[in-house]
């Protein structure tokens, strides 16, 4: 997914007036000042006591939306308690009681959207979990689980590999929110979320993790986007590293893009604060690749902007 965004080049325009500039846009009808939002990151109190709640803290400062993972170690309700705008990874379970518990625990505590996670009916091959025997450490509790110490392996096990397009409907009601599905790279997929009342897509190869040899995010995007024609939003995750990889993604037909690890790293190291100073970067970047580029927001940013690396 990195990589990928090196095969594109940014087509600038010269002699606009960019001195009055913003990096402001709306998802889904919701006001963000940046077109960046926080990717659902499962586990984050392994990476630091403040976990969840300071990356929502973090969100709230920014301004953007915080994505909140079903396999969080924070509840829905203590990361609603912080007021940043939050929307909640829905991840099907086997046990289907548990599935419609935390459908109403997002929408009772304010979530604005489901994105349900298409692309994980089973985990991939993820030789990395298994050489380092990673495992969630027995005081780190896994909220939608009341427990801690459970691999990846055993996290999955509980995901339901039954899902299909005719539960999309069915989610959306229960839950009486916008769905978004995540995990589409192909324009069938697109077509298909469209058919089925989505209210937007995320396109994405779950961090490159899931299954070898599809297509980077950034690849993706012009196909999907092309697809939807319109009828919806699309955002891109994977591999957005840099203000430029943002403005990038606008060009091809994206909303805004969702960041996981940047904003963890950050959260890693400085906690709250840290993951504050990734999204800040990354908004100074964003604004200066805008005005670089000739544009003064990011609707501004049009297809023309970019293209292929000959």
């Amino acid at each position: 997914n990195v990589e990928a965004y090196t095969r594109w080049q940014l087509r600038p325009r010269m002699l606009v007036d960019v001195e009055t500039c913003t990096t402001a846009t709306t998802v889904l009808g919701t006001e963000i000042s940046l077109p960046v939002l926080v990717a659902p990151v499962a586990f984050q109190r392994v990476a630091h006591p403040d976990g969840e709640v300071g990356m929502a803290r973090a969100a709230l400062a920014a301004d953007t939306i915080m994505c909140l993972s079903t396999i969080a170690t924070s509840t829905p309700a203590e990361v609603a308690a912080t007021g940043a705008k939050r929307w909640f990874q829905l991840y099907v379970l086997r046990d289907e009681g548990a599935t419609r518990e935390l459908i109403a625990q997002a929408r009772d505590n304010g979530y604005g959207a489901i994105v349900l996670t298409i692309d994980a009916p089973v985990r991939g091959n993820r030789e990395r979990d298994l050489r380092t025997s990673f495992a969630i450490p027995d005081d780190v509790r896994i909220a939608a689980f009341g427990r801690g110490g459970m691999t990846p392996k055993q996290v999955f096990e509980q995901i339901s590999a039954s899902l299909t397009w005719h539960d999309l409907e069915r989610i959306a009601g229960e839950a009486g929110l916008p769905l978004l599905v995540k995990g589409v790279l192909t324009a069938e997929d697109a077509s298909l979320a469209c058919e089925h009342g989505a209210a937007g897509i995320v396109v994405s190869n779950h961090g490159g993790r899931q299954l070898d040899g599809v297509a980077a995010t950034i690849d993706a995007l012009p196909e999907v986007v092309e697809a939807v024609d319109g009828r919806l939003e699309v955002l891109v995750d994977g591999g957005v590293r840099r203000g430029t990889d943002v403005v990038t993604a606008l060009a091809l037909g994206a909303r805004a893009v969702l960041a996981g690890r940047a904003p963890l790293w950050g959260l890693t190291v400085g906690g709250e604060e840290g993951a504050r100073h990734v999204l800040e970067l990354l908004r100074a970047e964003v604004l200066g690749a805008l005005q670089l580029l000739g544009c003064t927001s990011p609707a501004d940013v049009s297809r023309d902007r970019v293209a292929r690396v000959p």
